[in-house]
């Protein structure tokens, strides 16, 4: 598995700054983004055996982090 981090630049490069300027006008939108890199954190910590995690707790963090991109793509879109 990539153990590559998914920054949200990296995963949105042309929006940073409506990710900016969402980020100081919608709090929702904002803790998505806090949502994010925490979850994000954690799945390249798995994925770099920093933190030990099950094949199904990787797996899991790897759809949260999923389920949010796709919200804050969403919100982008808007």
């Amino acid at each position: 598995m990539s153990n590559t981090p998914h920054t949200l630049h990296e995963e949105f490069p042309a929006d940073a700054k409506k990710i900016s300027a969402l980020k100081a006008s919608d709090p929702r939108f904002a803790k998505l983004l806090i949502d994010y890199d925490e979850v994000n954190d954690k799945v390249h910590r798995a994925e770099t055996r920093l933190d030990l995690r099950t094949e199904d707790e990787e797996e899991a963090l790897r759809r949260v982090r999923s389920r949010l991109k796709d919200q804050i793509a969403a919100a982008l879109r808007k």
